[in-house]
């Protein structure tokens, strides 16, 4: 299947504005946090795939998704899949409505709330510190 040139355009814009939002985060984030965070893969995928729409993942709405157990959980609970981040760029894009320089700051916004998930904080806690 080829993509046409114009698809191409835009996901590598898109993908190459998120991964500096990605890369400027972590480097703000502290040493700690970012030696926790070495081993987590941090992906991009365009919207929710089949499987995780089956799942009850709103394949419109959701920004970004944290997957697996928590660093917090993870000594005491066995792992089949390692954790990583999504982050959902069409969603994103379409959340700011095009608005490219609205996106920079929501990829942030997002992984910010992803990296809480990742800690170990769940929904309520992540929203009381503003993600």
């Amino acid at each position: 299947m080829t993509v046409p040139p114009q698809e191409a355009r835009h996901w590598f814009r898109l993908t190459q504005a998120a991964q500096e939002e990605v890369e400027a985060v972590l480097d703000a984030l502290p040493r700690a946090v970012r030696e926790r965070m070495a081993e987590l893969p941090i992906t991009f995928d365009p919207k929710p795939n089949a499987a995780m729409v089956a799942s009850g993942i709103d394949p419109d709405r959701t920004l970004g998704l944290f997957t697996g157990v928590s660093f917090a959980r993870a000594v005491a609970v066995s792992q089949r899949l390692p954790p990583q981040i999504i982050l959902f760029l069409d969603n994103l894009l379409a959340y700011v409505r095009g608005d490219l320089p609205e996106f920079r700051v929501q990829v942030r916004r997002t992984l910010l709330h992803e990296i809480g998930h990742f800690l170990g904080l769940d929904e309520d806690e992540v929203d009381l510190r503003g993600l």
